[in-house]
């Protein structure tokens, strides 16, 4: 086929949407795999950080000369039981300190930790001020009882969704296309997230509720907009939406890239990367998968009603 890359790309977006529909269904797919995998060997469907399941947060406002990595395989040579990961706190390229996490709870487990931690960092305890480090312990069946409760959250606030656009639209394709673009989006981006290695800490539970209502909007605008429009109004009408849709939403890609990038704060970074992800993802969605459920749609109602 001949023609500019932008002729190329609107034939392929335009006659081969049903094609194009294999993106974003693969897309899940590989998501369910993914936490079905992550479930099977690890029993949760996502890494848990401290606060979802218990444990202890030691932030340290202190740059080490040593490697990270070194330090965490000396941690955990010492304590051979303890889920131990550490991660770097930094102010955009400037590294702050870092931030270690672990399974130990007991307050005299903590102590000996500090202590060992002190010494590889090469600082006395008595040198140590409030400024430098904190330490914050979550117990476990607290942890637990709070993962429990957001996930309860998120369930519900995803039916009360699905329930307000069913009232709606009273029509079963675009509600239902609304509905499948909003579960692909928090599935398949929790599922990227996993695979970033990230451990989801209270803040990121936030962003998937967010997540929930940024995938409604645009679909709902787009789906009750194009249906008072005849099917031959149909591209139109999505080319319009694209171009307001795609400014808005690389606006505030833009924001939430910077915000990720120079956040000094783990929640801040974490709900950044959630919805950096979160809003890629929708893209796909959007503009592939509602686009192309809706104007099949579209189309055989328009085949029906002149039959």
């Amino acid at each position: 086929m001949k023609g500019t890359l932008k002729e190329k790309v609107k034939f392929l977006y335009e006659k081969k949407y049903k094609t194009l529909l294999l993106i974003p269904f693969l897309l899940l797919v590989f998501a369910l795999v993914q936490i079905s995998i992550q479930t099977a060997t690890t029993g949760d469907f996502v890494h848990k950080g401290v606060s979802l399941k218990g444990g202890s947060t030691i932030t340290v406002n202190h740059q080490i000369e040593s490697s990270l990595s070194e330090l965490e395989f000396q941690l955990q040579e010492q304590f051979p039981e303890a889920d131990i990961s550490i991660r770097t706190l930094t102010s955009g390229n400037t590294v702050m300190g870092f931030t270690l996490e672990t399974n130990i709870q007991d307050k005299m487990q903590i102590d000996s930790f500090m202590t060992l931690l002190s010494s590889k960092l090469g600082i006395s305890g008595s040198d140590y001020s409030g400024s430098d480090y904190s330490v914050e312990i979550v117990d476990s069946s607290l942890g637990s009882s709070f993962f429990v409760q957001t996930a309860w959250a998120l369930l519900i606030a995803f039916l009360f969704m699905a329930t307000v656009v069913f009232l709606y639209f009273r029509m079963v394709v675009p509600s239902l296309s609304v509905i499948l673009v909003a579960f692909s989006d928090i599935v398949t981006t929790l599922a990227i997230f996993n695979l970033t290695g990230d451990k989801l800490g209270t803040g990121g539970v936030a962003a998937f509720l967010m997540l929930v209502g940024y995938s409604v909007d645009t679909e709902m605008l787009l789906n009750s907009k194009i249906l008072k429009q005849p099917a031959s109004m149909f591209m139109g009408q999505i080319y319009s939406a694209i171009r307001t849709g795609m400014t808005m939403t690389l606006t505030v890609l833009v924001v939430v890239f910077v915000g990720m990038v120079f956040a000094n704060n783990e929640t801040v970074r974490q709900i950044m990367l959630i919805l950096f992800i979160g809003m890629l993802v929708d893209m796909v969605n959007s503009w592939i998968l509602n686009v192309g459920l809706f104007r099949w749609h579209m189309e055989r109602r328009e085949k029906k009603h002149h039959g």
